[in-house]
């Protein structure tokens, strides 16, 4: 099921009120939020609800053996370690296997000569298995490394693995921050239920009107790359990178905000990134939970940033690398990974990694000339990167780029006056003056927002614009991966 779609609509409020005046009580709470999040998966196709009732059974059975075995390490490491590889192998299977076949033959093929006779699969990508996978193992490590005690109430593990505002594309939830509110009994707050609104409107906005306006646009021109001018490839990929951005922070904006409507808190995975400084704080600002998720389970245990500075070069590539390879089974997301590792690397020799962590021209309208440099160089390298990420292979990457740079940077295009493009500039210019706040429709008590009558303008507002202006209906880009 989708957000964007009438039966989410119909799906919502039926939950939402049955979840507070019929199914009353944590654990009655609890089994409706299964039972949901299982029809709202299963409306895409109910085989692959055996896929993640099998993945959570196994990673809650996984931690009820090592709390089984406290104390006993190596039984604790062998079960960790076996569900890691159980969960891996399955997410292996569905998305990489005709990945790794196809480059072995084709290695084979052209280094020996010699033909590998293995087979490809048809295999359907279970939308968001990427997304409870890691879930998942985070459960799993965090109760082998102590961080929680391991839940015997199987009803609320499978609750926090297939919650479903951010089930198909997260945020990816740590079991710590989660669970634990699963095990507590909740009460209705109609003040967060209120903002949690607001925030879904928000992110509907980015994706109906800016993200799908984008996508056509894109989706029309990719394929023309060698007949476009160098400024139009460019701006192309600059809507490319409005486009990705609305679409998902828009999913993401709806997720919290819907988990709201039901009392749980979600961890931020946007903190308005296209206002970074550098390229470290990009990745501090851009899909929080994933960037987090392999700092705090592959980085860190690397040895992070506590070594000399080629083991930490060699830490960013390995992430960056796992990172790419974890958006998709084709080069050009492993070569982005790369591309973003390498810039990594460069900040990291120049000593700048760990700088500008506060909200960029704090208490100012405008930035600097120093700041508005680094903005504007800084989405400069992140629009290359979201190029080779849209490209559909390393060749055609090269290929747009290298037409980029030597076509004329004069000749217009009908690209520049897409409504994705101008709503995105007008959207962006509006974070800009709440980039301080959780979201665009965060509103302060001490200014005009605080009378009802200019709130509701605004959401009237916004409802015209969605939907006097909405795009074609277009799939969630990170539903594939």
């Amino acid at each position: 099921m989708l957000f964007n779609s009438v039966e989410f609509l119909i799906f919502l409020p039926i939950v939402f009120l049955l979840y507070w005046f019929l199914f009353r009580g944590r654990r009655w709470q609890n089994l409706l939020v299964v039972i949901a999040s299982y029809v709202f998966y299963g409306w895409w196709d109910w085989r692959f609800l055996l896929l993640i009732v099998f993945t959570s059974f196994c990673s809650y059975g996984s931690g009820l053996l090592l709390e089984r075995y406290v104390g006993r390490r190596r039984w604790q490491r062998m079960v960790s370690a076996g569900n890691i590889v159980l969960n891996l192998t399955i997410l292996g299977i569905f998305k990489y296997y005709n990945f790794f076949v196809e480059n072995l033959e084709a290695l084979f093929r052209t280094t020996l000569d010699y033909q590998l006779d293995w087979v490809t699969m048809k295999v359907i990508l279970p939308v968001g298995i990427s997304f409870y996978t890691f879930q998942a193992l985070s459960y799993t490590i965090d109760v082998y490394q102590r961080k929680l005690p391991a839940t015997h109430d199987i009803i609320e593990f499978f609750a926090y693995i297939s919650f479903f505002p951010q089930l198909v594309a997260g945020p990816i939830e740590r079991a710590t921050n989660l669970l634990p509110q699963f095990q507590h009994n909740r009460q209705f707050n109609y003040a967060n239920a209120v903002d949690g609104l607001r925030q879904m409107l928000w992110g509907f906005l980015k994706k109906l009107v800016v993200a799908d306006n984008c996508a056509m646009i894109v989706n029309e021109f990719w394929g023309q790359y060698q007949e476009l001018s160098g400024l139009t490839l460019f701006m192309l990929g600059v809507v490319f990178s409005l486009q990705i951005y609305c679409d998902f922070s828009g999913y993401s904006d709806i997720a919290i905000g819907c988990a709201r409507l039901f009392g749980f808190n979600l961890m931020r995975n946007f903190n308005f990134p296209y206002f970074s400084r550098s390229i470290p704080e990009f990745w501090r600002r851009w899909h929080i939970s994933l960037t987090t998720w392999f700092r705090d389970y592959i980085y860190f245990p690397l040895g992070g940033s506590r070594c000399d500075k080629l083991k930490i070069i060699r830490n960013v590539y390995v992430v960056w690398g796992i990172s790419g390879l974890w958006h998709g089974a084709n080069w050009t997301f492993v070569c982005w990974g790369l591309f973003h590792a390498t810039l990594l690397a460069v900040y990291n020799i120049f000593g700048i990694n760990t700088k500008y962590k506060e909200v960029v021209a704090f208490r100012r309208y405008l930035p600097n000339v120093k700041e508005s440099i680094q903005l504007i160089l800084t989405f400069c390298f992140a629009v290359i990167g979201w190029i080779i990420f849209r490209a559909e292979s390393i060749s055609q990457a090269v290929s747009y780029l290298s037409t980029m740079m030597k076509n004329p940077f004069y000749e217009a295009h009908p690209v520049y006056s897409c409504h994705g493009l101008t709503f995105g500039i007008a959207l962006i210019c509006i974070e800009w003056l709440q980039r301080d706040k959780q979201h665009a429709l965060q509103f302060s008590v001490n200014n005009l927002f605080r009378h009802r009558l200019a709130r509701w303008s605004v959401y009237y507002l916004i409802l015209f614009v969605i939907m006097r202006f909405a795009g074609d209906s277009q799939t969630f880009i990170y539903f594939q991966f």
